[in-house]
Order: structure tokens, then sequence, then C-alpha cells
């Protein structure tokens, strides 16, 4: 995977938020990794208390707790899985960088966090009866391929396709991208019986994120894109 971003000094936002999603990750009991939580049935309960503690849960979020509002912030640094948290950090870092680059280290900072926070509370407040944990950086990550589409619609993307047998096409980011908000998209309506993929968390962060781009950028000239990026096809 290659990503040229020019002449800056490098993505130094988007490697940090990569390396804390990661470090949590791997200290946590999720991970399976730290012999502090157990194994068994032990390690399931330190999981369950983990997820409920510093992630998103609908029903007590609007309770009033000054810990419960700080939930959308915690969540977006703690993943479900292995498979969740790579596929989370390779979207990230593809399209972190030049969004980076083009917003500058504290305005890109305070846009991911921003971004996420109010995509988990637009999910949490859907669905405001619900118990069930959310958490993971996927409506900060959307934010982040909203503004990329805004800004970098011609850049060209290497994806890889499951349906054509993975294989590689370079295609341009608006084509990758409005593919996977329409996938999204349907996603979230045929998901009907209650909260699981957070497919409107990933709708409100990408819209949050495009709108943002085009009213910060939208009287500048357009961003000729100089990159080449290379995804697979795990979804945040």
């Amino acid at each position: 995977m290659t990503v040229r971003w020019g002449a800056t000094k490098g993505p130094w936002v988007t490697c940090a938020l990569i390396a804390s999603c990661c470090l949590v990750f791997l200290i946590g009991p999720v991970s399976g990794l730290n012999p502090v939580y157990g194994s068994g049935e032990q390690l399931l309960a330190a999981q369950t208390e983990y997820f409920r503690h510093w992630g998103v849960v609908p029903d007590e979020l609007f309770s009033g707790s000054p810990r419960a509002a700080l939930t959308p912030l915690t969540a977006l640094f703690v993943h479900g899985n292995w498979l969740h948290l790579l596929g989370n950090m390779l979207f990230l870092y593809v399209f972190g960088t030049m969004t980076e680059e083009r917003l500058g280290r504290a305005e890109f900072a305070l846009f991911y966090l921003a971004g996420g926070y109010l995509a988990l509370i637009a999910y949490a407040a859907a669905h405001a009866d619900s118990p069930q944990t959310l958490v993971g950086a996927s409506g900060s990550i959307s934010g982040v391929l909203g503004a990329f589409l805004c800004l970098f619609p011609k850049a060209r993307v290497t994806t890889l396709l499951p349906f054509l047998l993975f294989l590689p096409l370079r295609l341009p980011a608006w084509i990758v991208l409005v593919f996977w908000f329409a996938v999204q998209w349907v996603a979230a309506h045929r998901q009907m019986d209650g909260p699981g993929v957070a497919y409107l968390a990933h709708l409100v962060g990408f819209s949050l994120g495009f709108l943002y781009a085009w009213g910060r950028f939208r009287h500048a000239a357009r961003v000729r894109a100089p990159a080449t990026a290379t995804e697979g096809d795990s979804q945040p």
C-alpha cells in the first residue's frame, strides 16, 4: 500500500491516531494478549465490562451522566476485534494522510474527533432505547472519507473488489467513495431489527465530512490530487 502526499512533513496526526487505537486494543481485553484479564469466561466478562465502560450505550447516553457524555469520544479508540481494528486503520491511513495535509494537523485532529462524536450521537439518538454498546472509529473515518471525496475526487485509488475475485482496479476516488456510500445507505435501510453494524453512523460521518470540506474550501481552487492510494475491501 502506498500513499504519496507531496511536500508535507508527514501525516503525524493520522499516524498518532492509528498508533493510539492499536495501543488501546493491544492493552485491553479484546486482543486476548493481555494476561491481566485472564481467559475463558473471565476474559469474556472483562470484555463485556470494557465495552460498556468505554463504549456508547444509547439508553444511557442521554441520562445526564458526565461519564456517559464522554463515551462518544472514548468509543472512537475502542474496537471489537482484530478485523474491526485493521479495517478501520487501513481506511484511516489511506484517506487520512492527504486529508490531514489539506486541513492541517490541528484542524484535522479536531475534525476527526468532532465528526466521530457527532456520528455516534446521531446513531445513539436513532436507537435511544437500545442497550447494545457501540464502539469503533467508523464515524470519524467515514467523515475523513467524505472530506476526501470533496477535496480529491479525481485521486486514483487502487481497490480490491471481492465480487471481482479481489482483482486490483485503479479508479477515481469519487467512484470508490460514492459506491461505498451507496452500500452503506442500502445496508442502513435494510437494518430494521435495531443496532448491529453502525451504518447510520457511517452515513452521518460521511455527510458531515463532505459538508465540512465543501464549506471550508468552497471558495478555494479545486485541489489537484498528487496521490496514488491502495485500499482493501474492509469497511469502517
